[in-house]
C-alpha cells in the first residue's frame, strides 16, 4: 500500500487543502490587518528617522563648516602672528642698528673730546714748559752775558731786552735749522 499511498498523493498535487487555505487566509488577512494599522505609524516612524538622518548630515555639514571656517580664522590668526612676529622682529633690528650707531657716534664724539683736551693740556704743558724755559735761559743768559761783560744786569728792563733778543735769535735758529731739515 505505499506505493498506493504515494501516487495518490502525487495525484492530488493540485487539490486544494481547505484547512491549509483557510488558515493561510486568516494569517494573511490578520497580518495585513496588522500592516494597515500600523501603516501610518510605520511610515511616520521612517519619515522621523530619515528626517533625522538628513538632520544628522545637515547638521554634521554644518558642523564641519564651521570647524573649516574656525580653523580658517585660527590660519588667518597664525598667519598674522608670524607677520607682526615678523615685524616686531624688523624693528628690533632696526633699533638694535639705531642704537649701536648712536653708540659708535657718542664713542667717536667722545674720543674727539679725550683727544682735543689732550692736545688742549699738551699745548697747556708746551706753553708753561716755553715759559719756564724762557725764564730759566733768561736767568742763565743773564748770568752768562753778566759774565760776558763784566758788569751785573741789575736793570729788569735791560734784563728783559737781553732776554728776549737772545731768545728770539734762538728761535730764528731753530726756525732756520728746521727748514733745512725739512
Amino acid at each position: 500500500m505505499p506505493t498506493v499511498y504515494l501516487a495518490a498523493e502525487q495525484e492530488n498535487v493540485l487539490r486544494i487543502h481547505w484547512d491549509e487555505f483557510t488558515f493561510g487566509l486568516i494569517a494573511f488577512l490578520l497580518i495585513l490587518g496588522v500592516v494597515y494599522k500600523m501603516w501610518p505609524k510605520l511610515t511616520k516612524a521612517l519619515d522621523e528617522r530619515a528626517d533625522q538622518i538628513e538632520g544628522g548630515i545637515a547638521r554634521a555639514q554644518k558642523a564641519e563648516a564651521e570647524a573649516e571656517e574656525t580653523r580658517q580664522q585660527y590660519r588667518e590668526k597664525l598667519e598674522e602672528a608670524h607677520r607682526e612676529y615678523a615685524q616686531e622682529l624688523e624693528k628690533a633690528k632696526e633699533q638694535r642698528a639705531a642704537i649701536i650707531a648712536e653708540a659708535r657716534e657718542e664713542a667717536q664724539v667722545e674720543a674727539r673730546r679725550i683727544v682735543e683736551a689732550a692736545h688742549a693740556q699738551i699745548e697747556a704743558d708746551r706753553q708753561q714748559t716755553l715759559v719756564q724755559l724762557r725764564s730759566e735761559i733768561g736767568a742763565l743768559s743773564t748770568e752768562l752775558a753778566s759774565r760776558i761783560v763784566g758788569e751785573t744786569l741789575s736793570d729788569g728792563a735791560a734784563q728783559n731786552r737781553v732776554i728776549d733778543r737772545f731768545l728770539d735769535e734762538l728761535e730764528q735758529s731753530g726756525n732756520t735749522q728746521q727748514a733745512e731739515v725739512r
